[in-house]
């Protein structure tokens, strides 16, 4: 397990520094796609390591957090590759496990755990965000919506979600702060103005 954890953090670490550097360089370079494409492999990482641990350790709460971010990531890089806004089979299917999982979050948070707790909080809000998005990305793919313009939005949204994600994780397991949900939730709340402005911008 320690070498599991080891692996996690070194591609933890490793998403951080290349989304940061994926933000600095001119968006659409070659510089940008290395960037983007060992951050999104990191994630690859990330996410598998977090399923095996959470399996191993029967952690439902870590298994549904990977999941979300995971999705955040793959569909960020999936709208960077089609350009033509024609979905496959690999777009459906992690936007029906995105909002599979927002639903069991909801239902965790008001059913398995008690109310109001932490753990029933991040599920909550982690919950709407994931229903929001997946069903905001299901309808794209519908109207084949995510050309010129408006893909490219996608792709910084949801690719500044994965980072979210990763930012978010940092904060939790290295500062203590209180209540213990405003951990999980802080980055989103910090970043989301960011992401709107700037989505607003490329779409303009």
């Amino acid at each position: 397990m320690s070498g599991l954890l080891a692996l996690h953090i070194f591609a933890g670490s490793l998403a951080l520094v290349s989304a940061g550097a994926a933000l600095l360089v001119k968006k659409g370079g070659q510089p940008h796609r290395w960037a983007g494409r060992s951050f999104f492999l990191s994630m690859v990482v990330i996410f598998l390591t977090a399923v095996v641990m959470a399996v191993l350790t029967s952690n439902t709460f870590l298994f549904l957090v990977a999941l979300f971010s995971f999705y955040l990531a793959f569909s960020g890089w999936r709208f960077a590759r089609n350009r033509s806004g024609e979905p496959q089979w690999m777009d459906w299917l992690a936007v029906i496990i995105m909002v599979s999982s927002g639903f069991l979050m909801w239902f965790l948070a008001f059913k398995d755990f008690p109310q109001f707790s932490s753990t029933s909080v991040t599920l909550t809000v982690f919950g709407f965000i994931a229903l929001a998005l997946g069903f905001a990305d299901a309808r794209s793919h519908h109207d084949r919506a995510a050309t010129g313009k408006i893909r490219i939005a996608k792709h910084l949204v949801n690719m500044l979600g994965g980072t979210i994600a990763v930012m978010t994780a940092v904060l939790v397991v290295n500062v203590s702060l209180t209540p213990p949900w405003l951990g999980w939730i802080l980055p989103t709340i910090l970043m989301l103005p960011v992401i709107v402005w700037w989505s607003r911008k490329v779409k303009a």
